[in-house]
């Protein structure tokens, strides 16, 4: 159970973001960076992980064209969308993809937070958070939450952890292009961004993006904001410090 003195004490929006957020990015990539999830995929006759991603992440926008994917992926290059996505795609399907990996994704939860004992709570408190969005403007979040959710809790929660990532994400990308930045713009005002500018499909030489460093910071605050908001509306201070206890008592569980 979540600590009572915790779940005692209010806890702003604002502060539940900046200490969610962070973890849930992490953990909720997680299954699409492990090596059983690719073996998922290439049982199921992907030639390679990549193709799996693409087809797989969005396959819950049904099928669609490779600009539409591209227009929801945002941060990869549109070439490298385009081939993996038609390569993907060819194999099973769209919505087959999609559905195969969400199951990949429950299948990770299982794995490795089948020790969360706090799992129903956080459960009802996610799906709240959850369901109180207005997906406008959201696609990869919408095709996701559309997707049944598991009966095992663990599975469930973990699910819920990926719904969490991609409405964040999707929050981010509405930021990015609010400042006016492209996808390779974005990612190269991040973090280590010409590592990952390489990792997106983007080739060198790129080009100098440091005058863009503001709207980048502007483009992060706007998605702090927005997804402050989003917690804010669905869920009281109480329980805001009930999902932050939940959310510490699931970090410690996950192997």
């Amino acid at each position: 159970m979540a600590n009572d003195t915790a779940s005692n004490s209010p806890v702003t929006s604002a502060a539940l973001c900046d200490a969610l957020s962070p973890f849930f990015s992490d953990l909720g990539s997680k299954y699409m960076l492990d090596p059983a999830t690719a073996d998922i995929g290439k049982a199921a006759g992907y030639s390679d992980g990549f193709s799996f991603y693409f087809a797989g992440r969005g396959g819950v926008l049904g099928d669609v064209d490779a600009d539409v994917i591209y227009s929801a992926f945002v941060f990869f290059d549109q070439p490298l969308v385009r081939k993996m996505w038609e390569r993907g795609i060819a194999v099973e399907g769209a919505r087959k993809a999609g559905s195969r990996y969400v199951g990949a994704a429950d299948a990770w939860g299982i794995a490795h937070i089948s020790g969360f004992a706090g799992a129903t709570r956080f459960n009802a408190l996610a799906e709240k958070v959850v369901a109180s969005v207005d997906a406008g403007g959201l696609s990869l979040f919408a095709g996701l939450r559309a997707e049944p959710l598991p009966a095992n809790p663990q599975a469930r929660t973990y699910r819920l952890v990926t719904y969490l990532r991609e409405l964040r994400g999707c929050l981010h990308i509405n930021a990015v292009v609010a400042e006016g930045l492209n996808g390779l713009e974005a990612v190269l005002t991040g973090e280590n961004g010409s590592f990952f500018a390489k990792i997106h499909g983007y080739q060198e030489p790129y080009p100098d993006v440091a005058h863009l460093a503001p709207a980048r910071a502007r483009a992060e605050s706007t998605t702090a904001r927005l997804m402050s908001g989003v917690y804010e509306l669905a869920l009281t201070g109480v329980e805001r410090a009930e999902f932050a206890s939940l959310v510490a008592e699931l970090k410690a569980a996950v192997v």
